[in-house]
């Protein structure tokens, strides 16, 4: 049995893949098949969120177990580990997460759009629009975090806005010994 699982991204109007995986893949194999159809390194740890219907999320397949020993009482599920069938046979689970910006958060949505009889290696049977960037800029990603604001170091901390004048040196003490 093979999944058809449908790639979408929010950020991007018109972007899908359509991707034909078989159902004893795990979950690094659907990670390289994404990664493959949008062009994308294989260079960052990247993840998948179980979703339940309204996109809310669940259990966290990571790329690797980033947790210390002590942490051996968390199940950390990786994505080497762990077989497709697993959660997609599971109670109907169809909406998945998969984050290719861990820094940003950035992610595209899966869903299982069906289920076909076969076997075979991962394919991309439909490829519509261009992908995202993989990372955002350095400049969208503050704006991310600053809720639209943008850092300006340059205005914050430029020369012209300081004077010697400004400079109180009472209470200061000037030592030569350091």
């Amino acid at each position: 049995m093979q999944y058809l699982i449908r790639v979408k991204c929010d950020e991007v109007e018109g972007f899908r893949r359509d991707i034909l995986i078989d159902e004893d893949a795990n979950f690094l194999d659907l990670s390289k098949a994404i990664l493959k159809s949008v062009n994308f390194p294989d260079d960052q740890m990247t993840s998948f969120f179980i979703c339940n219907d309204s996109w809310e999320r669940r259990e966290q397949i990571t790329r690797e177990d980033c947790h210390e020993a002590s942490a051996a009482d968390m199940d950390v599920l990786t994505m080497a580990d762990v077989p497709l069938a697993e959660f997609l046979d599971d109670e109907g689970i169809t909406r998945m997460e998969y984050i290719f910006d861990p820094f940003c958060e950035r992610a595209f949505n899966l869903r299982v759009i069906s289920e076909e009889p076969g076997f075979g290696e991962a394919e991309i049977v439909k490829s519509v629009g261009e992908a995202p960037k993989q990372l955002a800029d350095m400049d969208e990603a503050t704006a991310a975090i600053l809720g639209g604001a943008t850092l300006d170091i340059d205005s914050e901390f430029a020369d012209d806005l300081f004077s010697d004048d400004e400079l109180d040196l009472d209470g200061f003490e000037i030592s030569e010994n350091f």
